[in-house]
């Protein structure tokens, strides 16, 4: 009874009891994890510029509503190609002693995860104009707006990276709006998520409770395999150009009435949506979508045939055959 009555013997006994739990199941594990696992073979360091918007993400508390990471759910195959594994944070390490910012895996999905949107939404254009001002692109945004990593000048200096505002947020703003290197920093951390592809010899792990699929279609007379346009153009397009496909005056062409959308030969529309095109300086440049979404002969061509067909558009179906040509001929013409 006298061990119960000792209350230095109780308190050391307490705290002798909590470091080997500690060690045995948090710092042996990780010690271990960590042996166990490195950087992905094609995985690229962060340059100074991301490390430094890293730093600008913590501190502007981005990792409270967005999240890095992708769930072996098939819901989550939007925001990757891949369920996340442990090597995809191997390279990772503290920030210093004190603060442990190794990994922003996040733990609310408030906004979209961000683990690939360096593949899905590379266009620097478009991030700064969405950090400048979110419900520019997104009307539905909840996302706060960071005017702060911007200024207005009256006229613009060499380096100087402007961004194309539309009037209704230009409130009380006379001059040019231009990025500051914090807001470029910031972008240059975005534009550098990007999920690595596994080695080969390395099985790639499988979405699980996939959703029941609608049969396909028979490919041919105009079909593009029962795939839903609309919610393809909403997830890879409507960003930039918008749900009513007008674009953003300055900054994202419409393809409302565009003479490229609806030609009867949609050669250089395929060849935009899968290799992106430079239109400055009347526009920003555009990513190849396609090319990094990965988007199938069938996908990309449910994606223009609903923009060949909507917003008051009236071209012809684009068979998936028809499609599927034009693509194998622009791979061909790449090589050469």
């Amino acid at each position: 009874m006298d061990f119960f009555n000792n209350y230095k013997k109780l308190y050391l006994s307490a705290l002798g009891l909590f470091v080997v739990l500690t060690i045995l199941v948090a710092v042996m594990p990780a010690i271990n994890n960590q042996n166990n696992n490195s950087p992905l073979p094609n995985e690229e360091p962060l340059s100074d510029a991301a490390l430094a918007g890293k730093a600008l993400y913590v501190a502007n508390g981005c990792v409270a509503c967005h999240t890095q990471q992708v769930r072996n759910l098939e819901m989550d195959n939007v925001w990757g190609k891949r369920p996340s594994i442990a090597a995809d944070y191997a390279s990772e390490h503290r920030t210093d002693l004190w603060r442990n910012t190794a990994t922003l895996m996040g733990t609310e999905r408030t906004g979209p995860d961000l683990t690939d949107v360096g593949n899905r939404q590379p266009s620097a254009e478009w991030n700064l104009l969405h950090l400048y001002q979110p419900r520019a692109v997104v009307a539905a945004s909840v996302m706060p707006a960071y005017p702060w990593l911007f200024e207005e000048k009256t006229n613009l200096d060499e380096g100087d990276v402007e961004i194309s505002v539309p009037d209704e947020f230009r409130k009380g703003v006379k001059g040019k709006i231009v990025a500051t290197q914090d807001a470029l920093n910031l972008v240059a951390y975005l534009q550098s998520l990007k999920q690595v592809e596994l080695p080969g010899a390395m099985p790639v792990p499988e979405f699980l409770y996939k959703r029941e699929q609608k049969p396909d279609a028979v490919a041919g007379g105009g079909e593009d395999m029962g795939l839903d346009g609309a919610a393809l153009y909403a997830a890879n397009c409507q960003s930039c150009h918008q749900a009513s496909g007008e674009g953003l005056k300055g900054a994202f062409p419409p393809l409302k009435g565009s003479a490229i959308v609806t030609d009867d030969n949609p050669e250089v529309l395929i060849d935009i949506v899968m290799n992106g095109y430079d239109a400055r300086p009347e526009f920003g440049s555009m990513p190849a979508i396609g090319t990094n979404m990965n988007l199938s002969a069938a996908e990309v061509a449910a994606i223009i045939n609903h923009e060949r067909s909507s917003w008051g558009n009236k071209a012809r179906k684009v068979p998936v055959e028809e499609v599927q040509k034009i693509m194998d001929f622009l791979k061909q013409t790449a090589k050469k």
